[in-house]
């Protein structure tokens, strides 16, 4: 499988858009608030951060049905991994972390047989309340858990950055950073999201509170004889797989 990188989601966006996709036009100065109940797609490899985004690739007719229901409403879909066993109930509703992340629909095209091509862009994290069974899919009442960074808080943040982006280097002299004009908190998160990284791993610094602590977990697994949780294999595509949705 591909692996899900800034460049791999830019190529889809554009390719949607010269599809002629659906592409949702967001206003830089809107604030979007989170519903209380919201669609969940669980997958077995996927975890996605606020600040940063996800291809997918939708074929399972329940979720196809839930992008289709996103896109007439708030095109908000959470995301939200698989609990490790899974499999047994598979066709059902098998075991979730109680943690994920909501995003929104910001590229969509739908093809001729039904299924989509989409691009999610991270918004807040969410704790999973309770579940509703009247779709096909999964409906979750959810609380949001924002991640407020005070004026105050933008030092430590800022440290922390320079202090993974030189622990990355150490481990891989050639890689790249993201730009110095990003964000600190868009750097973190989206670092988290490129990374070679076990789901589990990647599921630990989502619940991770805030992003300055998110990076100090990710330095210390760079620094602290955890290097072993970068691997050589590649993210997974992000797609509904026939394996990794319920």
């Amino acid at each position: 499988m591909r692996p899900v990188t800034l460049g791999c989601t830019i190529a889809l966006i554009s390719v949607l858009s010269a599809a002629g996709s659906s592409v949702a036009q967001s206003d830089p100065d809107a604030v979007m608030t989170l519903p209380d109940t919201i669609p969940i797609f669980p997958l077995q490899d996927v975890v996605l951060f606020p600040n940063s985004t996800v291809p997918l690739h939708i074929f399972e007719p329940r979720y196809r049905a839930m992008v289709a229901d996103a896109l007439e409403g708030d095109s908000i879909i959470g995301m939200i991994l698989l609990q490790p066993g899974h499999e047994a109930e598979y066709e059902g509703r098998p075991p979730i972390f109680e943690v994920g992340c909501a995003g929104v629909i910001i590229a969509a095209e739908e093809l001729p047989d039904g299924r989509y091509n989409i691009v999610l862009e991270g918004l807040e994290k969410f704790q999973v309340l309770s579940e509703d069974a009247s779709r096909s899919y999964r409906l979750a009442e959810v609380e949001a858990l924002p991640e407020l960074i005070e004026p105050s808080d933008r030092p430590l943040l800022n440290q922390r950055r320079q202090q993974l982006e030189r622990a990355l280097i150490s481990v891989s002299p050639g890689i790249g950073l993201p730009s110095s004009d990003l964000p600190d908190e868009e750097a973190v998160d989206g670092l988290s999201a490129v990374l070679p990284l076990e789901p589990a791993v990647r599921q630990d610094l989502l619940e991770a509170d805030g992003p300055a602590e998110r990076a100090l977990r990710l330095i210390r697994r760079l620094t602290g004889g955890r290097s072993a949780a970068l691997t050589a294999r590649p993210r997974p595509s992000g797609s509904s797989n026939g394996t990794g949705a319920s």
